[in-house]
């Protein structure tokens, strides 16, 4: 991003202090101040605060020369998203985020009805759906097969949510596309390639072709959320 060499340069600071501050390397700063540099959240996250921002004004001004183009526009909340309007047609969201160390927790807010959720996390979208967002730190890396469809672990996913009883349709636009799955006693992420009627399972498949990655069958029942995946930040 280049708002952080700005804001660098701006206060005088190094890339080896920032680097300090935030706990990564001169090499790792180096790399996130290109512009489309994929950046933890965990780590953008302090370096918004190490210089006094919030992730949403660090993505702002990052789109919209320091933010000048914005003030003109206002954001609006949706499904427990902020949206704020960019230029070109472009929205940052900032989303609900669950990380991996709250994955039990967002599981047990659901079974009780009382979603809570204390973080956020912040993409820039190309569109706006009616669906809810929901941000997913995926843990493991059973899709991860480097290619350019990869999720590895740690990756930060965007995901839209759909009702799972859409997936019994056999709606052929469904299979063959990542998504995260909210079960009983764990969350997911995995490609789904179809229905069994029979069963009543959704057939998950591993990107992953290590044997410890085997495909399998998920019953339906066993699933209290379905968020197809639209975009990712490794």
């Amino acid at each position: 991003m280049y708002i952080i060499k700005q804001l660098r340069r701006k206060n005088n600071i190094s890339q080896s202090q920032l680097g300090k501050e935030i706990g990564v390397s001169l090499r790792t700063i180096q790399l996130y101040e290109r512009k489309d540099a994929n950046i933890p959240i965990k780590n953008l996250t302090k370096i918004a605060e190490y210089f006094g921002l919030t992730i949403a004004e660090l993505y702002m001004h990052e789109v919209n020369d320091m933010g000048e183009a914005y003030t003109k526009r206002q954001p609006f909340t949706k499904h427990g998203s902020v949206f704020y309007p960019l230029e070109h047609g472009k929205y940052l969201v900032m989303a609900p985020l669950v990380l991996v160390e709250w994955h039990k927790k967002y599981i047990q807010s659901l079974k009780k009805n009382n979603l809570s959720n204390p973080f956020q996390g912040g993409f820039i979208i190309d569109f706006l759906a009616d669906e809810p967002h929901r941000i997913f730190e995926v843990s493991g890396d059973s899709m991860n097969d480097s290619s350019l469809e990869a999720i590895p672990n740690k990756a930060y996913v965007l995901g839209l949510e759909i009702k799972k009883e859409s997936l019994t349709r056999n709606n052929e636009t469904f299979w063959n596309q990542s998504y995260i799955l909210v079960c009983t006693n764990r969350i997911i992420c995995k490609q789904l390639t179809g229905y069994n009627r029979e069963n009543k399972t959704i057939l998950c498949h591993n990107l992953n072709t290590s044997p410890e990655f085997q495909d399998f069958e998920l019953p339906l029942d066993d699933v209290l959320q379905v968020f197809k995946i639209v975009k990712k930040q490794l």
